[in-house]
């Protein structure tokens, strides 16, 4: 089956889009007709009728508000994908499920207005698992159609995938930017938690609800981190960084085939002159699989309260099952496991000094992208990460014996997304040979 994925990386386009080499209305009118050929298969975005109307129509006001090359913003005409989840003005909100979408009117949430103000343009919300939980949505993974494209993200990776924008956000509360993103062969970058607000969401689990960022570059995920992160300081980081890999259960839990990928990606980093450390951590991970589990679960309940009253039939299964299933958690197991998420990642980060580490690195997820689209996949590789609140990217790294991507998950301290963004360019290149 050939893939339907299609390269156009953010920060090259933006630039051709700021300086007029490329010509706005037509890249429009292009990704437009892309859109038209490829989304009745791929399905990433949610309809609109009008959809090619109001882009042309927004495209051309942005001219008309910039005809100075020299003044046009970093966004400049960036086709914006926008996850299910989040508010935006002049577009409803059903965050993948049939529930009245008046239930989740509000103010729009302050990241899409930064990218807006920035000079991108909303293409479109992209589909999402029910209330980004486990029950999927349509989208299939632009590189084989019989497979996920992951979740809860699913239509942000496989529209970025497929070229239909080159921006999107996504959420992760446990693994939903960084699995899709590799199943789909991108880039994906969850920060430290809480550095972009997280105003205008439809909540899962708030102690851990983190947007994300996925691009086909990381100089594209870098330009929009400047922009939405807190207090971001622009670095360049002469120095390799020193890598560690994460040995034990933890690691454990990838497949065969991820393993056997993951050597072969050390190979390269290790001929490309990085230092690699094998390190034994995280031999608490079932202790922690648990408490993150527990503690989101009873977020989502208590989010849900008064909807799944009013609503539990229109509601689907998995989702009311794992509502369910948080209202058993009691306050002592939910308070536990609260305060876990400080106490795993202060230990993470003390290995890290003690060992000289910058980076921790390892697979992105069990395996590629399963068969199918009754699941998004499992959690697993990103669950610990997400629960310390650490700074996280994945990288494309190569294909699985049936073809699918495969991506490398790196891991920085916390408040030192910089330091990853920076160190992520070069092994970019490195690892594109896997």
């Amino acid at each position: 089956m050939p893939s339907l994925s299609h390269s156009l990386p953010l920060a090259p386009t933006a630039t051709e889009l700021r300086s007029g080499q490329r010509d706005l209305l037509e890249f429009v009118n292009e990704i437009c007709d892309r859109i038209d050929a490829l989304e009745p298969q791929i399905q990433a975005l949610l309809s609109e009728p009008e959809r090619r109307a109001r882009l042309l129509t927004e495209a051309a006001s942005l001219q008309r508000r910039y005809p100075d090359p020299t003044q046009r913003p970093p966004l400049y005409g960036v086709l914006l994908g926008v996850k299910d989840i989040f508010r935006v003005d002049g577009f409803s909100t059903r965050a993948g499920s049939q529930l009245p979408s008046t239930l989740f009117t509000g103010p729009q949430a302050s990241c899409v207005t930064i990218l807006q103000k920035a000079g991108a343009i909303v293409l479109a919300k992209t589909v999402t698992a029910e209330f980004a939980s486990d029950e999927p949505g349509p989208t299939r993974n632009p590189h084989n159609l019989a497979h996920t494209p992951g979740g809860s993200s699913s239509g942000s990776a496989a529209a970025v995938a497929a070229g239909f924008c080159q921006l999107a956000l996504g959420t992760q509360t446990v693994g939903s930017v960084i699995r899709p993103a590799a199943f789909c062969g991108i880039i994906g970058f969850k920060p430290t938690y809480g550095r972009i607000s997280a105003d205008g969401l439809i909540p899962y689990a708030v102690s851990s609800d983190t947007i994300g960022i996925m691009t086909q570059d990381v100089a594209g995920a870098a330009l929009a981190a400047s922009l939405l992160c807190h207090d971001w300081r622009a670095t360049t980081m002469s120095a390799k960084p020193v890598l560690a890999i994460p040995n034990g259960p933890y690691l454990a839990q990838a497949s065969r085939e991820a393993l056997r990928a993951f050597e072969q990606q050390l190979r390269l980093l290790t001929n490309a002159g990085y230092t690699i450390k094998r390190v034994a951590v995280l031999d608490d991970i079932q202790s922690i699989n648990t408490m993150h589990q527990q503690l989101t679960t009873a977020e989502m309940a208590q989010v849900h309260q008064r909807w799944l009253a009013a609503y539990q039939q229109l509601y689907r299964p998995r989702t009311v099952e794992k509502i369910h299933t948080g209202q058993k958690v009691s306050h002592a197991q939910s308070t536990e496991a609260r305060s876990s998420r400080s106490q795993v990642r202060v230990r993470l980060e003390a290995v890290m000094k003690r060992e000289g580490i910058d980076l921790w690195i390892c697979p992105a997820a069990i395996g590629p992208a399963p068969e199918g689209i009754t699941s998004t996949g499992s959690t697993l590789m990103n669950l610990p990460w997400t629960h310390a609140g650490m700074p996280v990217l994945t990288l494309p790294a190569g294909k699985a014996t049936d073809g699918l991507p495969l991506g490398l998950q790196m891991i920085a301290p916390v408040m030192a997304d910089e330091h990853l963004l920076a160190w992520a360019e070069p092994m970019a290149g490195i690892l594109q040979k896997s």
